[in-house]
């Protein structure tokens, strides 16, 4: 049932459209470019399950804004994923990406799947199909995913192999968040839910003088939320 509530597209367009325009001064013009995403990819992922039936499933990737380098943002598999979530998240992604001065653009990608749901096996060929379907579009210079909600080294690792299938380009600079095996990196675990451990910290220390004795309240305990709640409190927090 419609709840009333902004999607979360609608939100970061309107954060977007306060910042372009009412806080840095540009026109509505600047904004409806910086808005839409430079492309948006739709992927039919077929996969023939052991019992011999053909399950479809949807993915999507948003290539928001490449003024500063390839795109970059990681692949999300998740039920409730939808287009609009995905080109929310590469917007986002634009500015995470600029606002530290990395040589990146912004891009997100997902499919609308349930992994708990599937098989090993099956994982496997929603991974590789997904890779098919946008591979002409990918690349260490031109789009490089990453790991998200639900996707991990070993899916990196399928995606990586099912790339170099079909390009035999064998980059390990293609996608990120791979094992240590394939040039991985061992911080890549943690290192989401340290930098947000790291942002609550120095939010705490500007409104309270620190997080020391706080109490926090982490939504989701996933890896990010897991390793958020582990280094804040070791930073003191309850």
């Amino acid at each position: 049932m419609w709840s009333g509530l902004p999607s979360l597209l609608e939100e970061v367009e309107a954060i977007l459209r306060r910042i372009v325009v009412d806080v840095l001064g540009y026109s509505e013009e600047v904004y409806e470019a910086l808005r839409v995403p430079e492309r948006v990819l739709q992927v039919k992922i077929p996969v023939r399950t052991p019992d011999g039936r053909i399950r479809v499933f949807v993915g999507w990737r948003s290539q928001h804004n490449s003024a500063l380098g390839p795109y970059k943002g990681g692949i999300r598999f998740h039920p409730s994923v939808s287009m609009d979530e995905v080109v929310a998240l590469s917007i986002i992604m634009t500015w995470k990406n600029a606002l530290v001065d990395l040589p990146y653009g912004g891009g997100k990608g997902g499919v609308r799947v349930d992994p708990k749901k599937l098989s090993k096996w099956e994982l496997e060929q929603v991974a590789r199909g997904y890779i098919r379907g946008i591979v002409e579009y990918i690349g260490p210079d031109r789009d490089i995913p990453a790991p998200d909600v639900n996707t991990d080294p070993q899916v990196m690792a399928w995606m990586m192999d099912e790339y170099y299938k079909l390009t035999r380009d064998n980059s390990f600079a293609m996608i990120t968040g791979k094992p240590l095996e394939l040039m991985g990196l061992k911080a890549r675990v943690v290192a989401t839910g340290y930098g947000v451990a790291i942002a609550a910290r120095e939010a705490a220390r500007r409104l309270w003088g620190g997080v020391e004795g706080r109490t926090v309240a982490v939504q989701g305990y996933g890896n990010v939320g897991y390793h958020t709640t582990k280094f804040l409190h070791e930073m003191g927090a309850k």
